[in-house]
C-alpha cells in the first residue's frame, strides 16, 4: 500500500512502553485511495510529500518506509 506523507514528527519523549525506541518518527500518511492513517516510520527519515510504502503492521500499528 502506497501513500504520501501529509505531516511528520520525531518523538523524543515517549510513554514507558516505547521509551526504548526513542527517537522515532511518526507520520500521517495520505494513502493513494484517499484515507489518512497515522503510523511509524522505519529506516530513513521522511519529509512532507515523500512517497512511502506500508511495510508491516505490528500490534495494530502500521509501519512505513520511504519509497526510493
Amino acid at each position: 500500500m502506497m501513500g504520501t506523507v501529509y505531516t511528520e514528527t520525531v518523538v523524543h519523549m515517549a510513554p514507558p512502553a516505547f521509551e526504548k525506541d526513542v527517537p522515532y518518527q511518526v507520520a500521517i500518511v495520505a494513502l493513494d485511495h484517499g484515507e489518512h492513517v497515522t503510523g511509524r516510520v522505519e529506516g530513513a527519515r521522511v519529509s512532507i510529500d515523500d512517497r512511502v510504502e506500508l511495510t508491516a503492521t505490528r500490534d495494530g500499528v502500521p509501519f512505513f518506509r520511504k519509497n526510493e
